[in-house]
């Protein structure tokens, strides 16, 4: 058994992993601000299952002063994911206060207390600014990459792609975390893994159109509302992988046990070529999920930190950790399907509907 802290507990990836790690006996802490539409549902789940809560900031650091148990391993998965946060400047400050700073916070509590960590970062690390401008070719349902660059072939985009370029300010932000931590694991010795995932999708999902995007698809032929494909000539061709929350959380927990051994090694984590989809070919398997047909807007202008294609390659991830994505982007949509029918209405004041 071990004592695990998992900051952002109260949110999608944070509650699930929450509920699996107490699930096998471990004693498990969430550490959430409750900011988010929705999250109070979520904690009363993850508090159903024994995990106990502590309503902290990570924004602030006398809020970790509430925490006095020791603690086997620190899972940081609190951030503010939308790439769209700050891309008007208003709420600049926001985005790096919490994704930024408050990873600060988080460091200077694992260092202290000499906690393990595990660190959630994303794949939006990698410049959008540089992977719209390798070349595609257009074929039926997305765009598919034919190119050969270093860093982007056949499997997707490795860790080794150049970082040069723009990425949004949430891609930033975790970059600038991931360079943070580092160091603490090099100045400090403390031991850290350092995940980039990709999207990642499935029950208890709360997806908005600017983060969780294929559950969000789901929702909105759930409810019948209405679509858009925005950019990239608006036929939603753009193409994302997608790795179910079951498959993420198999890997973390293979992490945890051997969490001792890195410090601050990068990997890749995401459906890889193996689940992956465009908004198009999206659209018609939540159409026959759901068995209803929406109407769906094309609008030709790109938007503000859009990626036109991005699958990731897994690379070391899957031999080191004995680890491979194993659920389908049908599975996915179809898991989250069942959870709508059954527990839907704890949330649908969240997606317009009474």
């Amino acid at each position: 058994m071990k004592n695990i802290l998992i900051t952002g507990g109260a949110g999608f990836i944070g509650s699930n992993l929450a509920v699996a790690l107490q699930s096998e006996g471990n004693r498990v802490v969430c550490f959430d601000n409750l900011s988010r539409r929705g999250s109070e549902i979520l904690l009363q789940r993850i508090q159903e299952y024994g995990c106990s809560f502590v309503h902290g900031d990570i924004r602030n650091a006398e809020d970790f002063f509430k925490l006095n148990d020791s603690f086997d391993v620190l899972v940081e998965c609190s951030a503010e994911p939308s790439v769209l946060v700050g891309v008007h400047g208003d709420d600049a400050r926001f985005q790096t206060n919490n994704n930024l700073f408050g990873t600060v916070n988080c460091l200077e509590f694992a260092r202290i207390r000499r906690i393990p960590l595990l660190f959630l970062s994303t794949s939006r690390v990698y410049p959008y600014s540089a992977i719209n401008k390798l070349n595609f070719r257009e074929d039926e349902s997305r765009f598919e990459y034919a190119d050969y660059r270093a860093g982007a072939g056949p499997g997707g985009i490795s860790t080794s792609f150049p970082l040069q370029g723009f990425r949004s300010l949430y891609g930033a932000t975790k970059l600038s975390s991931e360079y943070l931590l580092q160091e603490y694991s090099g100045l400090y010795n403390l031991p850290s893994i350092i995940n980039r995932c990709g999207v990642i999708a499935g029950p208890w999902q709360l997806g908005k159109a600017d983060q969780g995007i294929f559950t969000y698809w789901l929702y909105r032929h759930y409810y019948s509302r209405d679509l858009k494909y925005i950019g990239y000539g608006g036929r939603g061709k753009q193409v994302r992988d997608l790795l179910h929350i079951d498959d993420l959380i198999a890997l973390l927990k293979k992490q945890i046990e051997v969490l001792e051994h890195y410090r601050g090694e990068i990997f890749n984590v995401g459906g890889s070529t193996y689940s992956s989809l465009s908004l198009c070919e999206a659209t018609e398997l939540c159409r026959s999920i759901t068995g209803n047909v929406i109407p769906i807007a094309g609008i030709a202008e790109d938007r503000a930190a859009d990626l036109k294609w991005y699958i990731t390659d897994n690379g070391d991830t899957e031999a080191v950790f004995d680890w491979k994505p194993q659920k389908t982007p049908a599975t996915i949509l179809n898991d989250t399907y069942s959870w709508l029918t059954a527990c839907g209405k704890k949330f649908s004041s969240l997606f317009g509907e009474t």
